[in-house]
């Protein structure tokens, strides 16, 4: 058996002043990063064996602010595509290479694009084009804002990602710590929990809060 563990990365500066974020890359706030060390501690005697994160500089600092309270005391390096930085960042020593776990950066699970909303207050916006539309732009499966994702488009990348490269490294017994964001996260949920397209928009993903899924013989069954 192997283990998943999903992580929506804690408050962000733009959360907090209840901004539209998306792909605008915010840091987390003070609550924030409070969030991420307490999700940390909540998973500190999981073994991890390899950590997904988004492109977006949130998710990475949960990633390594959560591990800085596992116990294993392992280093998170990150695992780069590029050519010159993979070359220059090769590891000689087999006991650093021991005490440490691959961070693999994707783009594919960034929060979904939220288009011509991103930097806007929710509730000027809301005020702006009514509370409906705004509704409807946040809370409907296939609705996007303008020139932006709605959670199905959102979907349609984040899936193909989590079947393609995570799961292999579940299926070879690998834990897999991933630090994402709320719509990629629902995303996968609505793909392992078989959630309806009604269901998945009243899904809530709490911020910092880690969620544990079971892996065995190609069957995910989540810890209550």
């Amino acid at each position: 058996m192997s283990i998943l563990i999903l992580m929506r990365h804690g408050e962000s500066e733009w959360n907090k002043r209840n901004q539209f974020t998306g792909w605008v890359d915010v840091p987390l706030s003070k609550k924030g990063i409070e969030e991420a060390l307490e999700g940390g501690r909540k998973i500190a005697d999981i073994p991890i064996d390899a950590i997904i994160t988004t492109t977006l500089v949130r998710a990475q600092m949960t990633a390594y602010l959560a591990m800085s309270e596992h116990h294993s005391k392992k280093v998170p390096i990150v695992v780069h595509n590029d050519k010159k930085l993979k070359e220059w960042g090769e590891i000689f020593s087999e006991d650093a290479i021991k005490e440490s776990i691959p961070v693999y950066k994707c783009w594919e699970l960034n929060e979904r694009m939220y288009g011509e909303l991103q930097g806007l207050n929710k509730a000027q916006t809301a005020e702006k084009f009514g509370k409906e539309q705004v509704h409807t732009w946040r809370r409907s499966f296939d609705v996007p804002p303008p020139n932006g994702e709605s959670l199905k488009m959102t979907s349609e990348r984040s899936i193909p990602y989590f079947e393609n490269t995570i799961v292999p490294m579940l299926a070879e017994g690998k834990n897999v710590f991933v630090s994402a964001h709320g719509n990629s996260i629902r995303s996968i949920i609505m793909d392992l929990d078989s959630l309806s397209k009604e269901d998945v928009v009243k899904l809530e993903v709490p911020t910092g809060d880690p969620i544990i899924y079971d892996y065995l013989d190609g069957t995910f069954k989540k810890r209550t």
